[in-house]
Order: C-alpha cells, then structure tokens, then sequence
C-alpha cells in the first residue's frame, strides 16, 4: 500500500501507535478487562502471524538450495540461517530504531531515529502497550530478515559467506526508510530486496560457463525447490493476514479478506504459468510453475486487504505472464538469476504497486492510507495511480543507489565479494564448510553438462538401463533353470530302478512316470 501524501504531513505510518490509540479512543466506553481483551485478541493474531513468517525462511532455503548446484546445496542454506542470526542482530540494534524511532529532533518524514537497541519499557501501568511492543517488533524483524534472504538466492554460488554477512547487515539498514513511510512491508521487503538482487547478480557477473554457447542450466533438486514453493505459499499468508494487524474493529474482515485475495491471486498465476508452459515447451516446466505461483502471490500483497476475489485473479495471472515473459530477456541480457529473484520479487512487486492505483477501492477501515483515493478502475481518477508510480520509482532509484554502494564497499574492502574460479569451481560446500559428500559426487555429473554431453549422458544411461534389465532378465531364466536341474535330480534319485537286469534307468519311463506323478491325484506304485 503507498504511503500517505506528504500534503498530509508526516509520511511515517507507525501502525503499532495507531492502534493504541484507536483501542484508548474506545476506552471511555469499555471496562479495563474490555480494553485488555482487544490488545490480547490482537497481540495473539499478530505473533502468530509472526510465526507463519518465520516459517518462510524454511521455504526460502528449499527454494534456493533445489536451484543451485549440487556443491552449493549446504553454503546456501548456511547463509538463510545467517540471514536470520546476523540480520536480526541488526535489526534488534539499529533498523528497528532508524525504522519507527520516535525521537523527535531527529526523527522526519523519511526516516525514524530512537529505541536502538530495542528494549521497551516496563511498567504496571502500561502492560497492554508493553506487549503490543513486542508482538509489534516480532513481526517487522521477521519481514525485514525476509529481504536479505532475496538476496542470497541472486548472489547464489559467487558471494564469500563471511561478505555475504555483512551485506545481509547492510540491506537490513537500507531498507528501514522505506519501512518508515510505507503503511506496510510490500515494498520493503519485495522492491528493495528485488533491486539490490538484481544489482547485486549483475556486479558480481555470471557464474563460470553458465552462458557458454552449449551449456544447459538445471535445478539440482527440483524435489525441493518445489517444497519450498509450498512453504513460502503457506508462509504468505502470515505476511498478508498479519498485516491488518489484529483482528478487533472490524479488523478481521480484512484479514479474510487478504487471505481469500492470497488464494485467488496463486490460483490465477498457476493456472497462466501451466497454460503458458505447455503452450510454449508442451510440457509443464518446473521453473515456470514455481515462478508463476510465487510472483502472483508477491504481487497480491500490496493490496490483499482491498482486493475482491476477481481483482486477485487478474492481478496474479498478469504477474505470472510478466515473471515468465522476462526469463528470455534475461538469458538475452545475461543475466544470472538462478533461483529467480528479478521475475518473482522485482517485476512482480512493480506491477503489484501498479495494480494498487488501478484496482483499488475506498474502505472505511482503510481509507487514510488511500487519503480518500481509489483506483483508476473505479474513480477514473490518475492520482492513486501517479502516486504509486512515484513511490515505486522512489524505492527503486534508493534501493539501486544504496545497494550498489554497499556491494562496491565490501568488493574493495580485504574481505573481497566474489569467490575465485577455483573455488567456485570445487564448490562452497567444500570452501566455506569443510563438507566433500555426497553433493559433491552429483555435481561431478551435472557440471560438464554441454548440449552434446548431456545427449551422451541420456544415450549411456539408457544403454545401461536397457543392460541393467537384460542381466536381470537372464539371471531369473538362469535360477529357474537350476532349480528344474534341482527337481530332476531329486526325482531320479527318488525313482525305483525299472530295466532291473542291467541296473540301468530307462530315461524314457522316468519321463513317463514324471508326468504321470503330475496329472495324476493317486501316488503310482512302482
């Protein structure tokens, strides 16, 4: 959602002092227990939320790790992990503070300044604003450690683990201002961590032969790149649920209201990246499904809670059809996005802000983040529309502007940025942790996969399963032979001795007698 017009004063939208004094503007009519009721109801909605979130960190490793190569499995997990320790150090300290801070010498309308190191007051008198604290910081430190890990998928297989964490500090730090003047965490997590991604992958360059004329790309493990798609599918709906932020005055409807949107928009950007996929290729690519799904969820956010089902469904299947139109462009541009962070994050969360100022409709519970504005879709009005447009190039010339600065810093500081050749080459898992296995086995197949290898590779696998059968084939005809060389022995052992004279078996009665014993249900006398 935009921010409020700056003829409307103060830009910051602390959401957490909103709601207190909304619940203190009810207070002359309700009891204390009353009032204490609507800060639990509310609190408990918003830390579960929380937890929803936190979970995405899960679906983000899946994501990346099934994406990269196969020796880089373990460093790109490490580094999701990383996301959350160092960058909720980060945010616990300094982000939090220049983010909501609200000490008023420094603080304006682009940036907050207070509360660092964060550490509420503690008193009897004010318990229910002490917990919404609380529950309040839990939710932005969890969004805000979501856009360092965009991040780690575009950086994937080329940035030093030791650099990577202090960028993962830095965009925590560079994403506060948008944080403070936006009404929620759309473009803060999805505008800059897309940006800075996409800045990131092109300073960094490609990793080695990944655009040599002959080489063919693949996910290591599409298994769990698609699981991860699954827990960043639930995980949303943390993020857009939660951002109502509680439940009470009515507040509930549109909490149902962003997640039924959330539903929607998925559906419509599955169904476009199926009929797309098999249109183009005549087979249902993983890629494009994956992209599909998790663009049109990004691009939802922004608006969930005003959304109408249809609204969601146009909005998620335009944003699956502009996440896999620009895959090509990207080949073309050589640029190296392995886990797909341009098309699902940057241009997703553009045309999200867009959608914003064409689908959006005036609501009494949310009409001073519009300031009175709607859609050019139901007012014919631009102003929404220009507004939004705006705020999107705002945060896209801020983010690049930072994001570069700090990858320069850190490429000339003695840490150094990118990995060299050969130890891109053996792999992060061995380089950064010490782990030579079974990762590193599957690589040793997957890397010299040329147009003309992999065909090589397809034909010898083949051989050896068409091989693998036949020896399987000619071992069972070999135990069924011995076992009936087994019962004939036993048989002529067993058989009385018919030509008595010379002491010999005549073959042609114990053939008889064999089959005889077979057919009939009396045992024969000799």
């Amino acid at each position: 959602m935009l921010p409020s017009e700056s003829n409307e004063g103060d830009l910051s939208n602390d959401v957490s002092i909103n709601h207190i004094a909304e619940i203190h503007h009810y207070a002359a009519q309700l009891n204390s227990s009353e009032v204490d009721k609507l800060y639990q109801d509310d609190a408990v909605w918003i830390i579960t939320s929380s937890f929803i979130i936190f979970t995405m960190h899960s679906g983000f490793g899946l994501l990346e790790s099934g994406s990269v190569s196969a020796k880089d499995e373990v460093n790109i997990m490490v580094k999701n992990v990383v996301d959350v320790v160092f960058g909720g150090l980060s945010y616990w300290s300094v982000g939090y503070g220049l983010s909501y801070g609200d000490y008023e010498p420094f603080r304006n309308s682009f940036i907050g300044f207070g509360r660092f190191f964060y550490d509420p007051t503690r008193d009897v008198t004010t318990v229910n604003e002490e917990g919404w604290s609380y529950a309040a910081f839990l939710f932005q430190l969890s969004l805000a450690t979501t856009a360092s890990t965009i991040v780690s998928g575009a950086v994937a297989e080329r940035a030093k683990l030791k650099s990577y964490i202090l960028l993962g500090c830095l965009v925590i730090l560079i994403q506060v201002s948008p944080s403070h003047y936006l009404l929620t965490g759309f473009g803060t997590v999805h505008l800059v961590g897309g940006v800075i991604g996409l800045i990131a992958t092109v300073y960094l360059k490609p990793r080695r032969n990944r655009f040599n004329e002959d080489s063919v790309h693949q996910m290591s493990s599409p298994t769990n790149a698609l699981l991860g798609t699954f827990l960043l599918w639930w995980g949303w709906f943390g993020i857009n649920a939660g951002s109502v932020w509680g439940i009470t005055s009515g507040r509930w409807r549109l909490g149902a209201r962003a997640a039924v949107a959330t539903i929607m928009s998925s559906i419509g950007g599955g169904a476009t990246s199926i009929v797309i996929s098999f249109a183009k290729t005549k087979k249902l690519q993983v890629n494009f499904l994956i992209n599909g799904i998790l663009s049109s969820i990004v691009s939802i956010t922004a608006m969930c809670a005003v959304s109408r089902p249809w609204h969601a469904l146009i909005i998620g299947g335009v944003s699956a059809a502009f996440s896999i139109a620009v895959l090509p462009l990207l080949e073309r541009l050589k640029v190296d996005d392995p886990v797909g962070i341009v098309p699902i994050h940057l241009t997703s969360s553009i045309w999200g802000m867009t959608a914003v100022g064409i689908f959006c409709e005036k609501d009494r519970h949310l009409s001073g983040a519009t300031n009175g504005h709607a859609g050019l879709l139901y007012s014919g009005d631009f102003t929404l529309l220009g507004v939004q447009l705006l705020c999107t190039l705002t945060i896209l010339v801020y983010s690049a502007t930072f994001g570069l600065l700090a990858l320069v810093l850190i490429s000339k500081s003695p840490l150094g940025l990118r990995v060299t050749d050969y130890e891109e080459q053996i792999g992060a898992d061995v380089i950064e942790h010490g782990l030579a296995g079974t990762n590193v086995a599957r690589y040793v197949l997957e890397k010299p996969l040329s147009t003309r290898t992999f065909q090589t590779v397809t034909k010898a696998i083949t051989k050896w399963k068409m091989l693998a059968k036949a020896k399987s084939r000619q071992k069972r005809m070999e135990q069924a032979r011995q076992k009936r060389l087994t019962e004939d022995e036993a048989f002529t052992a067993t058989t009385p001795n018919i030509n008595g004279a010379n002491g010999g078996t005549s073959l042609r009665w114990q053939l008889i007698l064999h089959t005889a014993a077979a057919i009939s249900p009396l045992p024969l006398e000799s």
